[in-house]
């Protein structure tokens, strides 16, 4: 993804920064207007001048007290509830995706196709031999 950031003269220290999405080039943008002008400015794209453009909505972030993000985690917190997950794929997957969830990061798509695996019932073992086949992860190409 692109993003530029136009900045017009007259709100030379405007913010905050909207994203827009181009439905004609596909191309995305930040714009930059006051919270008075939002609305009534029209928005055109930087690259194709189009006007058929979409407001993003990008992540956010909440911030919690230690105590709840600890509470968020329930069982899992709990080393005897969590004993023998090593035995349960589908347990440690769903242990693995709330966790993920939890934290609010993107994990990337190995950790996707780990999780998924786990889930449906795959061990963990069969999972690793699987992804050093298909070399995820390795920056290393055979030629």
């Amino acid at each position: 993804m692109i993003i530029i950031e136009i900045l017009p003269k007259d709100l030379e220290f405007a913010m905050p920064g909207y994203e827009f999405y181009c439905d004609k080039c596909h191309k995305s943008f930040t714009f930059r207007i006051s919270y008075k002008d939002y609305g009534k400015a029209a928005i055109q794209c930087p690259y194709c001048g189009s006007t058929d453009v979409s407001r993003r909505i990008g992540k956010i972030r909440i911030g919690r007290s230690e105590s709840s993000r600890l509470n968020a985690w329930g069982e899992w917190i709990d080393p005897n509830k969590t004993n023998g997950i090593e035995d349960d794929p589908q347990a440690m997957g769903d242990m693995m995706r709330k966790m993920s969830t939890e934290t609010g990061e993107d994990l990337g798509p190995e950790f996707d196709e780990v999780v998924d695996r786990l889930e449906s019932g795959q061990n963990p073992d069969e999972i690793e031999r699987g992804l050093s086949d298909m070399k995820i992860g390795d920056s290393e190409q055979d030629p």
